[in-house]
């Protein structure tokens, strides 16, 4: 349901948490005349001077550090990615009458544009950002947003009718979602992560599954068909069910014929749209995101030729099996993008010769053993870091793998994976956990680790 912006006039509207989409949804309800209040778990002198005079020369009433206490005053909540919808206030004020949604929501509500939606448990910035550059190429008017680091609603409100907005979905974003509606969304994988905040798979799954709920049968969900329970969400899916597949050849969908990337139309025609080989990124999991691209590309009405341009051009996305340099035939990647064992697991997998692998971080309530076993004689040593670095070498340890230290900080990481590597070896910072106990985000760690390694080249 798309919203008149009248409707939005004298709303009593709280923002909660103030990261980079709740400045936008707070700027957004502003500008379209809600009275609207904040709030945010950091203290007031822990929050951007320029930001408090901002608030405070618009009248925005501020919890700082505190909830309100007086929860049914506002009409609506809407509620930053990171914010769990289970807080005491917030439920206080759902059952006040209160709506819950999220920036996502917000922005589809008060917006215009055509809806791409991509969620799944890895990959999401590559396929999005592959997606885009696909619809750039087709000189579609085309933004590329959401969990990706631009918030929607600093789009939305620009986008014209036939503009395009390729948005990358967390289960964080989908939770909070009431008529959000893409033309076509995409299911891209499941395995766990996010377990301190969803607590089962079911839940995890249930609230991606949130990104088709409201689609109907002229729209499409692209999903992976090699994955079985992520394949299984779709069940009473309305939207046309494009399965995608790096492993077997499907009588409709996206799959690998003779080595082609392959579209298997619903008039049952094989479009070839180019070979696997000429991608430029690394890994099975990469042609898994190219075939999800191509399709969800190919199905929302991009030319084949188009979709095989953007393809073999792309070159990856920062922080992503990220190659940032080489000192004495020692290569050092940067995918500080894996923040899950199943991430790592793949970067592992993509990585030639010997790797000593830089791991640990924020613990998501994430187990460590499937990582372990993916070494494979591959990874010959861990250099370990942040909270979870006790937990996987334990992890490692109990299952005969001992070559595992524990470091300071990034700085000696990356002087202690220079010591124990060979030349021909990869350092590869590929961390299996969340960012949040040393950085603000994966990708200041990122650039943490690629200054590290520019200081060993000088």
């Amino acid at each position: 349901m798309r919203t008149n912006l009248d409707n939005m006039k004298n709303q009593n509207i709280l923002v909660v948490g103030l990261g980079r989409s709740g400045i936008a949804a707070l700027q957004a309800m502003l500008k379209l005349g809600a009275k609207v209040s904040v709030q945010d778990s950091k203290r007031q002198e822990e929050i951007d001077p320029q930001l408090l005079t901002f608030l405070e020369g618009r009248n925005v009433t501020c919890f700082f550090g505190m909830d309100p206490k007086e929860t049914d005053q506002f009409d609506m909540l809407v509620l930053s990615p990171g914010v769990s919808p289970e807080l005491p206030f917030i439920k206080r004020a759902r059952d006040a009458g209160a709506e819950i949604i999220g920036e996502l929501e917000i922005a589809y509500r008060i917006g215009r544009g055509n809806y791409i939606a991509i969620t799944g448990t890895n990959g999401k910035t590559t396929t999005t950002t592959l997606v885009g550059e696909i619809f750039k190429k087709a000189k579609e008017k085309t933004y590329v947003v959401g969990n990706i680091g631009v918030a929607v609603i600093s789009k939305a409100l620009t986008a014209e009718e036939n503009s395009w907005l390729v948005t990358e979905t967390s289960s964080f974003q989908l939770e909070t979602i009431r008529y959000f509606k893409p033309v076509v969304s995409a299911i891209l994988n499941l395995t766990p992560d996010h377990m301190d905040r969803h607590k089962t798979m079911e839940n995890y799954g249930k609230a991606k599954a949130k990104v088709f709920e409201n689609q109907d049968e002229s729209q499409y969900l692209v999903i992976n068909y090699d994955d079985k329970e992520c394949f299984a969400l779709a069940e009473g899916c309305k939207a046309r069910v494009v399965p995608f597949s790096r492993k077997e050849e499907l009588d409709f969908g996206a799959f690998v014929r003779d080595g082609y990337i392959t579209i298997r139309n619903e008039q049952d025609e094989e479009i070839s749209i180019c070979r696997a080989e000429e991608l430029s990124i690394p890994g099975s999991h990469n042609l898994e995101n190219a075939l999800a691209a191509a399709a969800i590309a190919y199905f929302a009405g991009i030319e084949p030729q188009v979709i095989k341009k953007a393809l073999i051009a792309f070159q990856g996305v920062e922080h992503r099996i990220e190659f940032c340099g080489q000192v004495d035939g020692v290569r050092f990647v940067n995918d500080s993008k894996g923040t899950n064992p199943d991430a790592s697991i793949k970067a592992v997998e993509a990585i030639k010769g010997g790797i000593i692998l830089i791991a640990g971080g924020y613990d998501k309530g994430s187990s460590f053993d499937e990582l372990i076993k993916a070494f494979d004689g591959k990874v010959r040593h861990m250099v370990l870091l942040g909270k979870t670095a006790p937990k996987i070498k334990e992890t490692a340890e109990q299952l005969g793998f001992t070559n595992s230290i524990i470091v300071k900080d990034m700085e000696e990481c990356v002087k202690e994976g220079f010591r124990l590597a060979e030349p021909g070896d990869t350092v590869l910072l590929s961390p299996a956990c969340a960012s949040w106990d040393m950085y603000t985000s994966f990708e200041q760690r990122g650039d943490h680790f690629k200054n590290c390694v520019h200081r060993l080249e000088k």
